[in-house]
């Protein structure tokens, strides 16, 4: 589904990621972990063509189409969504008016309200949500974990085939890590998306079965593995963990 081939990008002038390549298939789980700077936050940016971030060489394709020259709502539309560690804040716009017209968008068709309700509704018993939250203005004044499960309404709303999380674990007490972790699950037994998590920690990973693994160090991919990378990553730390070590700076 998604081949990073090659891909360097600058940001700043500063380069980021340097001959990356990541090869993710339908239905399939990887893991990106790595200290802070090592660019994995970047790769977020650069599938979905942040304005700040410059391809320098390689290429993006997802189901075989190349996207580096493409524009983020370009891209979203094909169906790659991204669950944001700091989701922005939208005053004078409810979830529910974006929701309507977004699916709209995709489908090139006019909502029918009482199926759309009715949805929501189901979605908001799925994750935990309050049902007044989807006449509330887009993360407008909600805290971190309601803004968490805001992006999880939108998720399950649009239904996109492929998902960014960066670091949605990030600033989550147990028991909102809990409702989005298990919601989460619940999305890819449904749907069987591919996913690619961004995260430092393991935390987010033991709601699903599952996984491959990577490590991010100087802007390239320094080592793989299955599930037990992740695990001896949480107790032993990156550098143990990697080949050679240097390749992590810390």
């Amino acid at each position: 589904m998604l081949k990073i081939d090659n891909l360097t990008v600058r940001a700043q002038e500063k380069e980021i990621l340097k001959d990356l390549d990541l090869f993710i298939d339908d239905g399939e789980i990887h893991v990106l972990m790595g200290p802070n700077g090592t660019g994995k936050s970047t790769i977020c940016k650069a599938l979905l063509n942040h304005p700040d971030y410059e391809i320098v060489k390689g290429t993006i394709t997802f189901n075989d189409e190349v996207l580096n020259n493409k524009s983020t709502t370009e891209i979203s539309r094909k169906g790659i969504f991204l669950l944001s560690q700091n989701p922005i804040e939208v005053e004078g716009i409810s979830n529910s008016e974006m929701l309507r017209n977004a699916i709209s968008e995709k489908t090139n068709e006019r909502v029918d309200i009482f199926k759309f309700n009715k949805k929501l509704n189901t979605v908001c018993d799925i994750i935990s949500m309050p049902k007044e939250f989807v006449h509330r203005d887009i993360n407008f004044n909600m805290s971190g974990g309601e803004k968490k499960k805001n992006e999880l309404l939108h998720l399950f709303m649009l239904e996109p085939k492929f998902i960014i999380l960066d670091e949605i674990d990030s600033g989550l007490d147990v028991d909102a890590l809990k409702v989005v972790g298990s919601s989460l699950k619940k999305y890819y037994d449904m749907y069987n998306p591919a996913i690619l998590i961004v995260t430092h920690h393991a935390d987010i990973l033991k709601y699903f079965d599952d996984y491959k693994v990577h490590v991010l160090g100087n802007g390239k991919i320094v080592q793989s593995g299955d599930k037990t990378l992740a695990k001896s990553i949480e107790i032993d730390g990156f550098k143990a963990n990697v080949i050679g070590g240097s390749e992590i700076n810390e």
